[in-house]
């Protein structure tokens, strides 16, 4: 099949005015399936004139209306799914198992929001004579990449939709698919026109002009820290409020007294999901000296099994990487950490076939100054390491700049109280690898960004809450 896909502005889908569209790629064969719409600058603008326009009528269809749209979405989305993950695995690369995942995701995340939209946009009583009223912020810039892009523009919409702002999502150009069937379901749902516009194109061009517009009130990311800090720089001119879900190089850290082989078998199966390419996959395997070398060979064992193929084949057990530039990555980070004296267990150069393929690698005795070490592989690049306390396991797992989540198996509560207070990271799994829900707030700290997606305080994120003095609550 050959994909065309257009730009969403005004209620209406068109072609860009740019000359030029962008080449959709199959990374399982490198070679083009379709072609997506470049916006100008005047496709820009136009969305912005079509959000403002929006606000004031989006705002007062109230609270309860704006979420039964989205509930109504999410139901017309459901009987599309096999067909929006077939697409999407063709765009990404990952699994069809993989993609439906995505996708059951993407409902829980239309319909937890649809159906707390009502209470979260009613009045909170701070005492007897004060009352917070949430007011919807206004016109949200949203931008998400393409490694998950079904679920994360499912939660770039979902809740500053419920809140009463209208939305320009800059989709990802490698992986347009699930833009398209999220805004035709909202669409069909009842959406008015203007209320979400959906953009692709030239990254630079169409950030600097939604976050140069005083018309947005709210940016919000998900991608790389550089990327991350260019934005936010740009937001601050403006004083756009932001919210920055950033890079992660997540430890996860495995004691002795742990479940071996429940801890081997989850830890193996979160890291190689889409082939490694998620900010929240653990890169760092720290395991206590007693079982490191039981540990290191279950996982190499568990690695080396893995079925590497095309997404849509059901046998496939890890598909290709996105893209040229993440093969490009997996060798330069292996190489220097080879070039400095890293043992290489398994895996290791790219897969010699069509496509953008790269085993599932694992390296031993990594040297601190190793790149590998500081930066995010975003990639099934996997480096193991030894610890003899838990004073050292602490500092190895917080030996990076960044802090978006972490994991441990241990048996001991002892241990776990101790580790969950020390681990610098917006979240800590225990004896679990767990993702990112709709009903619970996500952040990360440090150099993995600010603000909250998801739950209460991610919803809250696109509301002003108005202080009523002198009002019965």
């Amino acid at each position: 099949m050959r994909y065309n896909h257009r730009l969403f502005i005004n209620g209406t889908w068109r072609g860009g005015e740019a000359d030029m569209g962008i080449a959709l790629i199959d990374p399982a064969t490198a070679q083009p399936i379709g072609e997506v719409a470049r916006a100008s600058r005047r496709d820009i603008e136009d969305a912005l004139a079509s959000a403002a326009a929006s606000t004031a009528a989006w705002r007062a269809v109230g609270a309860r209306a704006r979420g039964e749209i989205l509930v109504r979405a999410a139901r017309l989305l459901e009987p599309r799914i096999a067909a929006a993950a077939r697409a999407l695995c063709a765009e990404q690369g990952k699994t069809i198992r993989e993609a439906t995942g995505e996708y059951a995701r993407v409902i829980e995340t239309l319909m937890w929001n649809g159906e707390q939209a009502e209470a979260l946009c009613a009045c909170v009583r701070v005492d007897v004579h004060r009352t917070l009223m949430p007011e919807p912020v206004g016109v949200v810039a949203a931008f998400t990449p393409w490694n998950y892009p079904a679920v994360l523009n499912a939660r770039k919409l979902a809740a500053p939709l419920a809140a009463g702002c209208a939305v320009i999502l800059k989709g990802a150009e490698e992986t347009p698919s699930s833009a398209i069937f999220l805004v035709e379901a909202l669409v069909e749902a009842g959406l008015p026109k203007g209320v979400v516009n959906l953009l692709f194109g030239e990254p630079s061009l169409i950030s600097e002009t939604l976050l140069g517009s005083p018309i947005v009130k709210v940016m919000t990311f998900t991608g790389s820290t550089p990327v991350g800090k260019q934005l936010a720089a740009l937001a601050a001119a403006n004083l756009q409020r932001c919210v920055l879900e950033l890079g992660g190089h997540s430890p996860v850290v495995v004691f002795a007294d742990a479940d071996i082989a429940a801890a081997v078998a989850m830890i193996t199966e979160y890291k190689f999901e889409c082939a490694g390419q998620s900010c929240n996959a653990p890169s760092r395997l720290l395991v206590e000296a007693a079982v490191y070398d039981d540990v290191v060979a279950r996982i190499v064992a568990a690695a080396q099994a893995i079925v590497i193929g095309v997404g849509s084949d059901a046998t496939t057990g890890m598909g290709p990487m996105a893209n040229m530039r993440r093969i490009e990555a997996m060798e330069r980070l292996t190489a220097d950490a080879i070039g400095r004296g890293a043992t290489l267990l398994t895996g290791g150069a790219r897969i010699a076939r069509e496509g953008f393929f790269w085993p599932p690698t694992i390296l031993a005795d990594v040297p601190p100054e190793a790149s590998v070490m500081h930066e995010e592989p975003f990639g099934p690049i996997l480096t193991v390491e030894r610890f003899s306390s838990i004073d050292q396991a602490i500092a190895r797992a917080n030996a990076t700049d960044y802090g978006l989540a972490s994991y441990l198996f241990t048996g001991s509560p002892a241990t776990e109280a101790s580790m969950v207070a020390a681990l610098s990271a917006g979240s800590v799994s225990v004896n679990c690898m767990k993702g990112v829900s709709a009903d619970a707030p996500n952040a990360g700290i440090n150099q993995s960004g600010y603000g909250h997606e998801g739950g209460v305080e991610g919803f809250r994120t696109f509301q002003n809450l108005k202080l009523v003095n002198g009002r019965p609550g």
